[in-house]
């Protein structure tokens, strides 16, 4: 039999589609990537997302859909717009931060996620970078490793001019203290000290909060601005202040 070119045409095209329905019925044919990281295998943390697979064309409303950290926090950490938070592509923090001698891209959101949500990330041989924001939102969520602290000093710059940060200074041992003379100065609170820096000095969170009267604020909240945005007298709360950091700065 032989067949002419409209019989034709309408089977070759009902094969086509009928193929392309047998496809999505058994999960064969995406018409986009899904966009869902790779899952750890075995251990601990299998089944769970592994964040060292999160891409560069991944927003940060992706990263949110895998893991138990929310656009808000990521843009809060990478000094990104809240308002474009959910479709802010992670490639873009390149553009953001440029090629000023540390890379803050990529890695950098990997290595926040997989702190954050504690998940485990392997950093021996890289030099991740993180910008000040971030370390402050780990610090304060207070999940950090002795380990994992020493190399956010390292690994810590600023957001504007994307040098090394100064790090806190650690109490070790006796001869630290002694050659450290400003030691007594560092841990001073000032107006200018920020809850970020408390929290590093090791100041629990939760005597900061009952000595405020509410919830922990941005970690990059100074200790004037909070007290004059909630009607407190930051010389009221200076004493009180000052004696916690004593009990963990004696």
């Amino acid at each position: 039999m032989t067949l002419t070119s409209k019989p034709l045409s309408i089977i070759l095209l009902l094969m086509l589609f009928g193929g392309i329905g047998l496809s999505s019925v058994k999960g064969w044919w995406e018409t986009e990537s899904t966009k869902v990281p790779v899952t750890f295998t075995e251990g601990e943390f299998a089944g769970q997302a592994n964040p060292a697979d999160i891409r560069d064309s991944y927003t940060f409303g992706d990263i949110a859909k895998s893991f138990e950290v929310t656009p808000e926090v990521l843009a809060q950490a990478f000094g990104i717009n809240v308002a474009d938070s959910v479709s802010f592509e992670v490639k873009e923090l390149e553009t953001v931060y440029g090629d000023r001698g540390y890379e803050i891209g990529t890695t950098s959101v990997r290595l926040f996620v997989a702190w954050y949500t504690g998940l485990p990330f392997d950093t021996a041989g890289q030099e991740i970078y993180l910008p000040q924001a971030a370390t402050d939102v780990l610090l304060a969520e207070g999940n950090l490793t002795t380990e994992q602290i020493a190399y956010l000093e390292e690994h810590t710059v600023t957001a504007t001019k994307l040098l090394p940060a100064e790090p806190p200074v650690v109490e070790t041992t006796a001869t630290a203290v002694e050659n450290s003379p400003e030691t007594t100065e560092d841990f001073t609170i000032k107006g200018k000290t920020t809850f970020g820096e408390l929290i590093t000095w090791g100041v629990p969170q939760a005597n900061l909060e009952q000595l405020i009267g509410g919830p922990m604020p941005d970690p990059a909240t100074t200790l004037k601005d909070y007290a004059a945005a909630n009607d407190l007298n930051f010389e009221t709360l200076k004493p009180s202040l000052q004696a916690e950091v004593d009990q963990v700065k004696p």
